[in-house]
């Protein structure tokens, strides 16, 4: 097969239409140019130029040729650069998981680093549940994972990526509404409210039952719900109250008003980010840099 050595001989004597000055233009002397042409002719089993003492010229399947030859220059070249991108994380792809609450917070912000500092790098999105996330980390399915906590698996490395408030979420006209300036722990107690799944959920779950614990109250659970959009469509029809972190206030229900509660962590609510800390994709590391 031929080499990139030997297209690359045959493409400038083909521009110049001279051996001396296409030998200048490789820094070469004129033998061993015309020794890769002889090679690449010999392997191609046709005449590419029609040489006299006078003039050089390309034959038919020459010019045909000079196309061809062109275009696997520019791929190589191409090649070349994605090569070098990818390894120090400007080209090639990372795929991150993240959660559907993540996607109130975080993930817009995320998208919009990863763009502005790795513009060549395909960013792949997988939505998981925490648990599902970890395992996928671990497989070396995902490259980070947008997670909540704990992360108490020894082969991933973390970060606190936001920290933010819990708000209650309320059906338009609920008494509580009238509360100001915002609620206390204590204005659930005995409320119906719409609960946090301890298995799909486990995270909120574990948070609200600390929090009522920590201040002696007990809601009255009307459903265990996964997702947080879910919990609000509940409220929306008028099955509860809830706590939501302050991020959901983004979705818009006609019937949710969201106020704010007292809680003795006034962000207590965190979202992480997780990675496998053998990952060599050097994408990551250049994602890392830039959050």
């Amino acid at each position: 097969m031929f080499s990139l050595t030997q297209l690359t001989s045959f493409v400038t004597v083909a521009e110049e239409l001279h051996f001396g000055r296409a030998a200048e233009r490789l820094r070469m002397t004129q033998p061993p140019l015309s020794r890769q042409i002889q090679l690449l002719e010999n392997e191609l089993r046709v005449r590419l130029f029609d040489r006299s003492n006078r003039s050089v010229k390309l034959t038919h399947a020459g010019r045909t040729f000079l196309v061809e030859a062109r275009r696997l220059l520019r791929q190589a070249e191409q090649a070349a650069l994605a090569a070098q991108q990818a390894s120090v994380g400007e080209a090639g792809s990372i795929t991150i998981g993240f959660t559907a609450g993540s996607t109130y917070s975080a993930l817009g912000s995320l998208l919009r680093t990863a763009r502005g500092a790795l513009p060549r790098v395909e960013v792949v999105l997988r939505e998981m549940v925490t648990m599902e996330q970890f395992e996928a980390l671990s497989e070396g399915i995902l490259d980070l994972g947008m997670v909540r906590p704990p992360i108490t698996r020894p082969d991933l490395d973390s970060r606190v990526l936001v920290r933010e408030p819990l708000i209650a979420a309320l059906p338009v006209g609920h008494p509580l509404t009238e509360v100001r300036p915002s609620l206390s722990v204590t204005h659930f107690d005995r409320q119906p409210l719409i609960m946090y799944s301890p298995v799909e959920s486990q995270y909120f779950y574990n948070l609200l039952i600390s929090v009522f614990r920590g201040a002696g109250v007990t809601p009255v659970f009307t459903q265990y719900l996964s997702q947080i959009h879910s919990v609000l469509a509940l409220v929306n029809d008028g099955w509860g109250v809830s706590l939501v972190p302050a991020a959901a206030a983004q979705l818009q229900y006609q019937g949710v008003t969201f106020h704010p509660v007292d809680l003795p962590e006034a962000n207590p609510v965190e979202l992480d980010l997780a990675w496998r800390r053998s990952n060599d994709n050097p994408a990551l590391a250049a994602l890392l840099r830039a959050l």
